[in-house]
């Protein structure tokens, strides 16, 4: 396995869910991952504060890979609208940020526009 490889499988194991990958201690590992998830959550809690009062980001971020704090909790806010586990304050902060997406492309377009 080259190094590449072994620094993904890390990098896996650690934010992603993969297995432990050989040669690492599963203590240290174990304590890697909880660092870096309670990190996680901590700037979805930031850029979601709703969020995380209504929901356990760790537990909801735990075995996904990480996609910025703002898809995250994108991501966790849909799912729990959906399965409808939202509270009033999520769902508002839910909808806020859904009014505000715009499709990538409708920049590009209104910059081809003005030319």
């Amino acid at each position: 396995m080259s190094l590449a490889e072994r620094q993904a499988a890390l990098v896996a194991a650690l934010v992603a869910g993969g297995p432990d990958p050989e040669g690492f201690d599963p203590g240290q590992l174990a304590v890697m991952r909880h660092a870096l998830l309670v990190k996680r959550a901590g700037e979805v809690a930031a850029a979601w504060p709703a969020l995380a009062r209504e929901a356990d980001l760790r537990a909801l971020l735990a075995g996904h890979p990480p996609l910025g704090a703002h898809a995250d909790g994108l991501r966790i806010a849909r799912a729990l609208a959906s399965a409808g586990q939202l509270g009033p304050a999520g769902q508002a902060e839910l909808a806020r940020r859904e009014a505000g997406r715009r499709p990538w492309y409708k920049k590009w377009i209104d910059v081809l526009n003005r030319r």
